[in-house]
């Protein structure tokens, strides 16, 4: 794995999200741009797990949770999705939460409430597995 694969990556699910927006548009609501999305991943042939348990250990404990990711994209990248009026702070703190506990370089939050995904609707994060990748 490398920086310039999980970059396309990102590009490809950025593009099934702006897919899914350009045909309903915002206003919905998240489980229906989430099933709308995870079709479109499979339209697309990437893989996907979809809300996959998020595993905390404490002091060597596992513990059961209910935190649950929306969608690990080729076993790389978690994406979050949103259909709210903003993102705040707490929802990348959530998805670099999430990065953590479940070992992987890079999260998308998307949201479906805004007028350009692209532009406004998403934000990539990512951590220090990321910068520690070979670039090529």
């Amino acid at each position: 794995m490398t920086q310039k694969y999980l970059n396309q990556l990102t590009y490809k699910i950025l593009g099934c999200a702006i897919e899914v927006h350009k045909h309903l548009g915002p206003g919905l609501l998240e489980s229906v741009y989430h099933k709308c999305f995870i079709k479109e991943l499979s339209i697309q042939n990437l893989s996907f797990r979809n809300q996959d348990l998020v595993p905390v250990e404490y002091k060597g404990f596992s513990l059961e949770t209910d935190y649950r990711l929306d969608v690990l994209v080729e076993d790389t990248i978690i994406v979050e999705l949103k259909a709210i009026e903003g993102m705040l702070p707490v929802h990348e703190a959530q998805l670099m939460t999430y990065m953590k506990l479940m070992n992987k370089p890079k999260g998308i939050l998307i949201n479906f409430n805004c007028t350009n995904i692209f532009k406004e609707g998403q934000k990539t994060l990512v951590n220090k597995l990321f910068a520690s990748l070979p670039v090529e």
